[in-house]
């Protein structure tokens, strides 16, 4: 996967992408101090791209800069207009967005608040994020020795560039064991994420995921819990422990690069039959119908560009 483009917005304008640079002294690099998203476009049936719930993620990217205390003079609708722009010039019908503010060069030390704050928007193709395979057999995981920030700790709310240290070293670790991919449990043990995914577990028509406390709220999350519950499923938000991943009928993950992903097993424990239940595979084929404009109740989500 490449994450080369023709153009990327930079600070109000459209740059060659070799020329979207900053310089190795800026703050964010340093100090991780840094606010993103991760946006999906799709086609739409008449050939135009759509944006996937663009409005949702322009409100977690402004309140992460919020709670961040990152202040820029660019305003959500600037950012929201360059998201369509760089799909525009690079004609890309779909595409993986990535909108990130970061504090650039000037002085260095914790409490700055002078140097400036950039905003970028870059483009890229970007296929099943844990493989095909995967999202056709499921994915094996394990339950990370890695323990998920404490709410008192990191701002769970906030989709913050430094946060991600904690599931790059979960996911290290998973990887090197084997397992494609880990859940990390909260400061209680219960369960709380993948390393960039929300979980879900059904038994029955039973569907449980966890509470938006421990957790990043994920824009798909939100998308399948709507799709589940129009289809008549009971959906809870709750705490649970690993356990209830071993006495599943089925389970997977979701997030905007993962989409939906089965899981296979965890901790070597195979998920119900060991293969994609019909929940799972419900949720797949309605949320790739609903990203596309084929679903009528939620095509309200999509800004077509």
């Amino acid at each position: 996967m490449s994450t080369k483009a023709d153009w990327i917005w930079f600070d109000g304008k459209i740059v060659p992408y070799e020329e979207a640079t900053t310089h190795v002294l800026s703050h964010t690099l340093h100090y991780g101090l840094g606010a993103f998203e991760g946006i999906r476009a799709y086609t739409q049936e008449d050939g135009r791209p759509g944006i996937w719930a663009l409005d949702d993620h322009m409100t977690r990217l402004f309140d992460t800069m919020k709670m961040m205390e990152m202040k820029t003079e660019f305003t959500r609708e600037d950012v929201t207009q360059a998201c369509h722009e760089v799909l525009r010039r690079n004609d890309m019908s779909e595409a993986y967005l990535r909108p990130l503010a970061f504090i650039g060069e000037g002085a260095l030390g914790l409490g700055v608040r002078t140097n400036p704050v950039h905003v970028v928007v870059g483009a890229w193709k970007w296929g099943a994020y844990l493989g095909e395979e995967g999202i056709k057999n499921g994915v094996d995981v394990k339950i990370s020795t890695f323990t998920r920030h404490h709410p008192n700790a990191a701002m769970q709310r906030a989709k913050v560039v430094g946060h991600y240290v904690n599931s790059i070293m979960a996911r290290y670790e998973a990887n090197a064991d084997g397992y494609d991919e880990a859940i990390m449990l909260d400061h209680h043990g219960f369960v709380a994420e993948g390393t960039g995914e929300n979980v879900f577990v059904v038994k029955g028509r039973h569907v449980k995921t966890p509470p938006v406390a421990n957790i990043l709220p994920g824009i798909t999350r939100k998308s399948i819990i709507e799709i589940l519950k129009h289809e008549g499923y009971e959906v809870e938000e709750t705490w649970f422990g690993r356990d209830a991943f071993y006495v599943a009928d089925e389970a997977f993950m979701v997030g905007t690069a993962a989409e939906v992903t089965p899981i296979h097993s965890v901790d070597r424990k195979v998920v119900g039959l060991g293969k994609p239940g019909p929940v799972t595979k419900l949720s797949l084929k309605l949320y790739h119908q609903a990203v596309r404009g084929k679903l009528d109740f939620m095509k309200r989500h999509i800004a077509v560009v």
